[in-house]
């Protein structure tokens, strides 16, 4: 399924199996997430996408050929970060992810939304047997991405969660296997989502214009809302952190310095590296989350980037060829 130009449905198109070059593994696809991002690059919010293009970073397949890593038949999770220079300042200090020359899947290098493709064996992760195809796909972004901003949440004890899907509701049972108190805030009058919130670990859930139950040390965005960036200053207390999950938000509106004073902090996360991935899947594969994954055959993308661009979903939508 491809992309021919931003705001479009995505078409089936036929093309023959690609070949692996070299470092490179040939993957059959049985299992492939639907992510934000990818709304963000099917509508045209994000830049430079070289259409046509097939989304897609929450790969998982078996390789069916080339490299050297993963012998054929090996299951392997292909992420967002596909290949960086290695030789930037970034890459040269271990900060990867902010790669002034990185190509990511399913943008610049052809994504999951396939019945097969070809990946940088360098990138691709090993998964945790535990997780069935469908169940493992949401970890390779929603999960990951989760993870880092969880890690820079410190040692946080009581931490907001603001938007309910896909990554919170894999880190709400993290955090809280880890002994954190979880506080979830949706939507206005979602009471779906606030059932969903408490069902997956969540200690309290309520609407974004409520209170918490008592401030928090740590809060993270992952709703692409700008304004949520003021309500979470204003519920956290002195020298906490507010973490901006997404790779695309609204404009943060205006708001007084008082809200910021006390040595609180805005931060951004952007993409991960592949340490981030090892350490994730090895947490994975000791604590047993659970994801909650709707499927829809390959070529019904298109209803399931609607579905999740309306909120219909609860947890994540994955495709399976």
């Amino acid at each position: 399924m491809r992309l021919h130009a931003a705001a479009e449905p995505l078409s089936a198109d036929t093309l023959e199996v690609p070949r692996p070059g070299a470092g490179q593994v040939l993957v059959r696809v049985k299992a492939c997430g639907v992510c934000r991002t990818d709304l963000h690059i099917v509508d045209g919010e994000l830049a430079g996408v070289p259409c046509p293009i097939t989304p897609g970073h929450e790969v998982v397949g078996v390789v069916e050929a080339g490299g050297e890593r993963f012998a054929p038949g090996s299951r392997v999770g292909i992420p967002w970060l596909g290949w960086t220079c290695g030789e930037c300042q970034y890459c040269r200090g271990s900060r990867e992810n902010l790669c002034e020359r990185a190509r990511f899947t399913g943008y610049h290098l052809p994504g999951g939304y396939a019945e097969h493709l070809v990946a940088d064996e360098r990138f691709c992760l090993a998964l945790p047997q535990r997780y069935p195809d469908a169940q493992a796909a949401p970890l390779l972004c929603a999960g990951l991405i989760g993870f880092r901003c969880y890690t820079k949440t410190n040692d946080s004890r009581v931490i907001g969660l603001y938007g309910f899907g896909a990554a919170a509701h894999i880190l709400a049972q993290l955090a809280r296997a880890e002994g954190r108190t979880v506080f979830a805030f949706t939507k206005k009058n979602d009471l779906q989502g606030q059932r969903f919130a408490l069902h997956c670990g969540a200690h309290w859930s309520g609407g974004s214009d409520e209170p918490p139950p008592e401030p928090l040390d740590a809060a993270i965005i992952f709703a692409p809302v700008g304004s949520l960036v003021i309500d979470a200053l204003r519920n956290t207390k002195k020298g906490g952190r507010v973490i901006c999950g997404g790779i695309h938000m609204s404009d943060i509106p205006s708001f007084p310095y008082a809200d910021l004073w006390g040595e609180r902090r805005i931060e951004s996360v952007a993409n991960l590296t592949r340490e981030d991935g090892a350490r994730f899947m090895e947490i994975a594969n000791n604590v047993a989350l659970r994801t909650e994954v709707t499927t829809y055959p390959l070529e019904k993308a298109n209803a399931a980037l609607a579905d999740l661009r309306q909120g219909r979903l609860s947890g994540a939508a994955v495709l399976t060829p």
